[in-house]
């Protein structure tokens, strides 16, 4: 049986996605991506806020799905909703705490319609807490988890990045899990829940590293300053001689010690591998050393061999890397790049598409 002729994980799951911009959609993209039949509810007036934010956006992060218009505030396409939800397995929404409720659309509500329904709601802080119905976005949620102090430079200020750590992993992912292990709780059982994920606590279950260094210390080490974030000179990334970078990872000594070997540098061997000032030796010879040559050029020197070396690369460059195109990771969507599914099926396969014009599928999902 060709790949093509699999069915995908999620296919005959139907998902209601009131969700907006960036950590619902994420999520609710993968839930299409595996089958499942997604359906934006959108607002008549403009729909989900990343239309106008960024088209490219909007197009990355909403393939496959279908969308639906309607203004649950007015009676009608509330009970719309409602008959919706009753054939529904999965609903995601992306409000602060209490909005569904007041809608009329909250989980008892549907639930009392379709009791095998999963209901998730993706929030920055959760349905509980002081700060539920504060609003936010990634960077206060990592800010919050601690995340942020450590990212960045020794003696520099916290650098957020442009990977949304706190609304993809922490947020959409995280909810992600939930959504499936109940998805599977209420195939066995026949009894729904309510997912509640919070941006905040799935960052702060990310930060193993850090928490490690807590138990080990009562504090985590400055940023920049802690094993894996610049501590020990075979760990950290250095800049080539065309101001390009190598990321070196070698941190177990059969790693490193074959680095040294390959650029013909053994008399560095006797160097330690150690933190702080003891390591700075070290340090300062491999950033001369990694200096003498452009990125490229140590790529092809130690391409073959086993050594946790890696060229850094841009967004761009990524794109076009060996690796990456020969898990089949880049798909054409209208016109641009996009990402496919990045886990792969022996027996199954995943779905992708183009995002859907505003209220495009209103006939057929709604008169069906």
């Amino acid at each position: 049986m060709s790949t093509s002729e699999l069915n995908p994980l999620l296919s005959g799951v139907r998902v209601l996605d009131l969700s907006r911009l960036l950590p619902g959609p994420f999520c609710s993209l993968y839930l299409a991506q595996l089958g499942a039949e997604v359906i934006k509810i959108e607002e008549p007036s403009g729909g989900d806020y990343a239309r106008a934010l960024s088209a490219d956006l909007f197009e990355l992060v909403n393939r496959g799905k279908k969308s639906v218009t309607l203004d649950l505030r007015k009676a009608p396409d509330r009970e719309k909703f409602l008959d919706l939800a009753k054939t529904a397995d999965v609903i995601l929404e992306s409000f602060r705490p209490g909005v569904m409720d007041k809608l009329g659309c909250g989980f008892e509500t549907v639930r009392a319609l379709n009791p095998r329904v999963v209901y998730a709601a993706l929030t920055g802080y959760g349905q509980t807490g002081p700060y539920r119905d504060r609003a936010g976005h990634d960077v206060n949620y990592r800010g919050y988890a601690g995340e942020l102090d450590q990212t960045g430079g020794a003696g520099q200020a916290p650098a957020p990045g442009n990977c949304q750590v706190a609304d993809l992993a922490g947020g959409a992912l995280t909810c992600l899990t939930g959504i499936l292990a109940a998805l599977f709780g209420a195939r066995a059982s026949g009894v729904g829940t309510f997912v509640d994920a919070a941006m905040l606590d799935g960052t702060l279950a990310l930060q193993v590293i850090g928490l490690s260094t807590v138990r080990q210390m009562g504090e985590a080490r400055p940023r920049g300053q802690d094993f894996l974030t610049g501590a020990v000179p075979n760990y950290a990334v250095y800049e080539c001689a065309d101001g390009k970078h190598l990321a070196v990872g070698a941190l177990e000594p059969k790693f490193f010690h074959e680095v040294l070997r390959a650029v013909n540098r053994p008399d560095l061997l006797k160097l330690p591998m150690a933190a702080g000032p003891k390591g700075e030796p070290l340090r300062k010879a491999l950033v001369e050393l990694f200096r003498s040559r452009t990125r490229d050029e140590w790529e092809r020197e130690l391409a073959h061999l086993d050594t946790c070396v890696s060229g850094v690369l841009t967004p761009a460059e990524a794109l076009r890397n060996e690796q990456v195109l020969a898990r089949g990771m880049i798909e054409a969507c209208k016109g641009g790049p996009a990402f496919g599914f990045p886990v792969k099926f022996s027996h199954a396969r995943t779905h992708s598409g183009d995002a859907p014009r505003l209220g495009a599928d209103n006939a057929a999902v709604l008169e069906r």
